[in-house]
């Protein structure tokens, strides 16, 4: 039933005597207007509506990176009853609101007090590419600074899969992709890698049922943050998104692989190694002139032995330099013996970089080599190629046409 709200006149509405229509549009319209009435009958202001975060403001707590245990106790510290950080836990991360006003359980003074001192941060979609078969579509938002991530949205048979960025740019310097050719510019806090999947869901009505962390960024190169991403997106009050459902995507980083080992949560741990030894691997990724690539697949053995997760090793294919028969020859020895997955990745063309897929009989030649070895491999499906799908490509496109107005 619809809940008369204390201090405030019943609203009449049809919608709190139909039961099911208890959690339609219209009910929480109504439980919104009830709350206005009462708070306007106390004098209580409506809280400010959703805004980006100024320069000034950069320092202030970031509430929506704020665990359950950690609103109890700023609810607490406020003077609040503890029940309220589970409320308002639930408003910023089940429901997905992106303004104090619509936290219709709250008291006006507390949604005024939090909105004053503790913005959301949301983000603002700039621009999107759907692909021409429409299983794709990538998003360019902007965060509270005017800095520029990317986020892409993807239909496949088991669900919706989102795949996003952990930091504005990235400093790995891969030579095949985007991200890198500007560097990195910050790391994301854990409410910003959380708004690309509540953005996303917002847009275009669908729930995510996976997600990938494979966008823009190096996720082991923001290693705090994202763990407590991690905890946050697969909170049961919150989005509940499953572990299993979640792949973190590195280039390499043996420490701290080694460390999320211990960490043993549920995710698919993919590796970027796209070549099978140390000479090829630093031409293509810096990374591996601090890390070889016995100390990479050592550290990935000890992650399996620990957690029981599968690796999966992201191999992008590119025409003459990595895709031979030799090469996958020299991939299946390197992970002999090992429970592991490889994922076969014609490269997206980058213009500044000027590298070129494989062809399609070079790709099926090595997916053969290795499945002659006892390697079980698949070829990633193409999605996104007629858009600007590499990670980065589209926010370069966008910085360069800005910059030439």
């Amino acid at each position: 039933m619809h809940p008369q709200l204390p201090g405030s006149k019943r609203c009449g509405c049809k919608n709190r005597r139909e039961p099911d229509r208890a959690n339609s549009p219209k009910h929480e319209k109504c439980i919104r207007n009830c709350r206005k009435a009462r708070d306007a009958d106390a004098g209580v202001a409506p809280a400010p509506p959703p805004r980006f975060v100024n320069a000034k403001e950069q320092s202030m707590p970031d509430i929506k990176s704020m665990t359950i245990e950690e609103l109890t106790e700023l609810m607490t510290s406020m003077g609040e009853k503890p029940f309220r950080a589970r409320q308002l836990f639930g408003w910023m991360h089940e429901k997905r609101v992106r303004t104090y006003d619509e936290m219709s359980n709250l008291p006006g003074v507390l949604r005024n007090t939090l909105a004053g001192e503790y913005p959301l941060l949301t983000v603002r979609k700039v621009q999107v590419q759907e692909s021409g078969r429409g299983d794709t579509r990538k998003y360019l938002f902007e965060l509270y600074d005017g800095n520029m991530i990317e986020s892409v949205w993807m239909r496949h048979r088991h669900g919706i899969s989102v795949c996003i960025s952990s930091q504005v740019g990235c400093r790995m310097g891969c030579r095949f992709c985007a991200s890198t050719l500007d560097g990195c510019v910050r790391n994301l806090t854990a409410s910003e890698m959380l708004e690309q999947i509540y953005e996303i869901q917002r847009l275009t009505g669908e729930r995510v049922s996976h997600v990938d962390v494979m966008g823009s960024g190096e996720p082991l190169d923001n290693y705090d943050t994202l763990i407590r991403w991690l905890r946050l997106v697969s909170c049961p009050e919150g989005i509940q998104i499953s572990q299993r459902n979640i792949t973190v995507s590195t280039c390499g980083l043996v420490p701290q692989i080694r460390k999320l080992a211990q960490e043993k949560y549920g995710i698919t741990l993919a590796i970027s190694l796209h070549a099978p030894d140390d000479e090829l691997r630093r031409e293509l990724m810096p990374v591996a002139n601090r890390y070889s690539v016995d100390e990479l697949i050592s550290a990935c053995r000890e992650y399996f032995a620990v957690t029981g997760r599968r690796i999966s090793f992201e191999y992008s294919l590119i025409a003459g330099k990595n895709d031979s028969q030799e090469h996958a020859a020299k991939l299946a020895g390197l992970l002999k013996g090992m429970n592991c997955h490889v994922n076969l990745i014609p490269v997206n063309p980058v213009r500044e970089r000027g590298y070129r897929r494989s062809k399609a009989p070079e790709v099926r030649n090595f997916q053969l080599k290795l499945e002659k070895y006892g390697i079980n491999v698949t070829i990633r499906r193409e999605m996104g190629a007629d858009i600007d799908g590499a990670c980065g490509q589209l926010r370069k496109r966008y910085r360069d046409e800005q910059n030439c107005k």
